[in-house]
């Protein structure tokens, strides 16, 4: 069969519309076989094969611009996922995913270093189907990744198994093993240029069959070697910018804090000096530390008396800034006033404010001497700020304490002065006196409590300054005189009494040592003033005559002794004291209690001598003794009191009542 030779022209059209179709090379191979086949004259068929070979490379050039572009797409699609970077590991996975389908491998995946472990590991994956591939961990220099981190270059191998470059362990090479992996390409992920580049992980391509991979694959993958490592360090600076970011807002808000903190407590500073230079006392002091704190306020002295309580919210709930001398306190007072002071002195210890049984507490000090103590109630969350606030006011108020002191110990001297003069010479200028006193704010025409109180050794020195100090607020005065020391009390709830053995039992706290305390009074004017100085000495001679030394009492209280030593000898006092009980009854039933107690005295103790003294049955002499008993109570018949009762009785009969 014989072919109709073609013109070449026709068999270079057909290579345009192969090329143009985008037909594969082998098609354009096939237009020469075609033109030899249709019997081109060799002139014709040489021009037909160069313009197939010509085609052949356009359509290499066209491949390759295809590759590149799609390349290019890839690397504009990952800086496109970089600008945007909200996920770390959406980008990895994209990257990875990229390179697999770049690369045209079966599988792709990156390892990062694990800081802690010290080794790498598989961070991300594409194409695997190993679990025991997809857990890998490679230590430094292992394999063909350890191999690519250490020494920060680009490795491939066509068939991993057989490569003896790098290191093979029993874990990694079963773990290539299991996935299937031959031929495999890793470049590292680097921070920086040149030998001072830091790997911080490494890309890889693998495929399952034995491949050669072209220097363009490598230089590809490095290219998305290198954004991952801009990824991943974008991430961590990102990350770290915003821990820094939340540091730098928390360190914000704290200097805020402390800012106002610190003003605040300027301001409290302020206004507190404010209150003291204008001469506010104790309570208001007081009641403008609880405004601040939002707490109640109680400030006590050095021996834990009450000077002041002030609420939240208001005004002094108690106390005139002072405290009260002979004002009394019961069992659960003396104890609350120990554990106050023992806080304080934990406080002055620690030299700072503490937290005891549900209160704040804070030494007020001048110097190492506790003056007293501040206490917050109603705030056991005091924080930081409000605890300084809280300490800086105990400072206020113990200046505050110390100034008052001061003027108080220099008005005492004026005043002892007078007391002196009072003491020495009562007769001499009496109105005088009462005038001096007026002038100094101290009237003597007002009845007052007189106590002398006595200490034994070094406690002797100390005792007029514990008693300036007992003194404090309450209005009293105080003088060293005759051996003793003398105050003068306003009147109040307390007899001399009770007001001797309220001060023996303070004073002896402040000294350290016994104080015995005598009472007289209560005694208005010079004249009986100075004798009821004189009866307080003999009653501090008998106290320590009767062995009570460190106790108070008056000459009232010692009985037959107060009747003997008492200057205005207080005969029907003392009778009503030890018989009244009995006198009364008789009075209202008619009856002989009085005479009956006086014949059996008389008898000897004899009910038989008494019964016919008195001339009745000796049962009815029992049944008033035991009348006796119930109104004077069962100890009516011991040696002491009854030594009592027999001297009432004598009396009362020699007074003709």
């Amino acid at each position: 069969m014989s072919h109709t030779p073609q013109s070449p022209a026709r068999h270079l059209r057909w290579l345009l519309e192969l090329l143009a179709a985008g037909a594969p090379a082998e098609e354009l191979g096939t237009v020469a076989a075609e033109a030899r086949r249709n019997g081109a004259t060799a002139e014709d068929l040489a021009e037909v094969e160069q313009a197939t070979e010509a085609a052949l490379r356009v359509h290499s050039t066209l491949r390759q611009h295809r590759r590149r572009e799609a390349e290019l797409t890839a690397l504009f699609d990952t800086a496109g996922d970089l600008a945007a970077l909200r996920d770390l590991d959406a980008v990895l996975r994209s990257i990875v995913r990229r390179a697999r389908m770049l690369l045209g491998t079966d599988t792709a995946y990156l390892t990062l270093p694990d800081e802690e472990a010290g080794d790498t590991f598989m961070r991300v994956t594409d194409g695997s189907v190993s679990e025991l591939f997809q857990n890998l961990r490679l230590q430094l220099g292992e394999g063909l990744g350890g191999l690519v981190a250490q020494t920060a270059r680009p490795y491939a191998t066509p068939d991993y198994r057989t490569d003896d470059r790098f290191l093979h362990t029993g874990s990694i090479d079963a773990g290539v093993l299991d996935e299937g992996l031959v031929a495999i390409l890793g470049v590292p992920l680097l921070l920086g240029s040149g030998s001072g580049g830091q790997v911080i992980g490494a890309l890889f391509a693998a495929d399952r069959t034995p491949r050669t991979f072209a220097p363009d694959e490598v230089a590809l993958l490095c290219s998305l070697a290198d954004h991952a490592a801009i990824a991943i360090d974008t991430a961590k600076a990102m990350a770290d910018a915003r821990i820094a970011l939340a540091e730098l807002a928390e360190a914000n808000a704290v200097i805020g804090e402390h800012s106002a903190a610190i003003q605040r407590a300027e301001e409290s500073h302020d206004r507190l000096t404010d209150l003291v230079l204008r001469g506010g006392d104790v309570a208001d002091v007081a009641d403008a530390v609880a405004g601040l704190l939002k707490g109640d306020v109680a400030v006590h002295d050095g021996s834990g008396r009450p000077l002041t309580t002030v609420g939240a919210h208001g005004g002094a709930a108690h106390g005139d800034g002072g405290g009260t001398p002979g004002g009394g306190e019961d069992g659960g007072g003396a104890a609350e006033a120990a554990d106050l002071v023992a806080a304080a002195k934990s406080s002055r210890a620690a030299a700072r404010a503490v937290f005891r049984d549900g209160r704040w507490v804070c030494a007020m000090l001048a110097g190492q001497e506790l003056l007293g103590c501040l206490v917050l109630y109603g705030r056991p969350d005091l924080d930081g700020p409000d605890q300084r606030l809280f300490e800086r006011s105990s400072v206020v108020t113990s200046l505050l304490l110390l100034l008052r002191r001061s003027v108080a110990e220099t008005e005492n001297r004026v005043r002892g002065e007078l007391i002196t003069d009072l003491l020495t010479a009562p007769d001499r200028d009496p109105a005088g006196l009462v005038a001096r006193g007026r002038r100094l704010g101290f009237d003597l025409d007002r009845p007052h409590i007189l106590l002398a109180a006595r200490a034994g050794g070094e406690a002797r020195d100390r005792l007029a300054d514990a008693a300036v100090q007992y003194l404090f607020g309450g209005g009293g005065v105080t003088a060293e005189h005759e051996e003793a020391v003398v105050l003068l009390l306003p009147p109040g709830g307390a007899g001399p009494g009770e007001a001797a053995r309220l001060a023996a039992g303070q004073l002896g706290q402040l000294v350290g040592s016994p104080v015995t305390v005598a009472g007289a009074g209560p005694a208005a004017g010079p004249r009986a003033i100075a004798d009821a100085h004189t009866e307080g000495v003999r009653c501090l001679r008998a106290l320590r005559v009767l062995g009570r030394a460190g106790q108070g009492a008056s000459v009232a209280e010692l009985g037959f002794l107060g009747v003997l030593l008492g200057d205005h000898h207080d005969v029907d006092g003392f009778v009503t004291t030890a018989l009244g009980p009995l006198l009364e009854y008789d009075a209202q039933r008619g009856t002989q209690l009085v005479r009956t107690l006086r014949a059996y005295f008389d008898c000897g103790g004899s009910l038989t001598r008494a019964k016919e003294d008195l001339h009745v049955h000796v049962n009815t002499v029992v049944q008033r003794l035991d009348r006796v008993q119930a109104l004077l109570g069962p100890g009516w018949n011991t040696p002491e009191q009854a030594l009592e009762l027999q001297l009432a009785l004598r009396l009362h009969l020699l007074s003709g009542a």
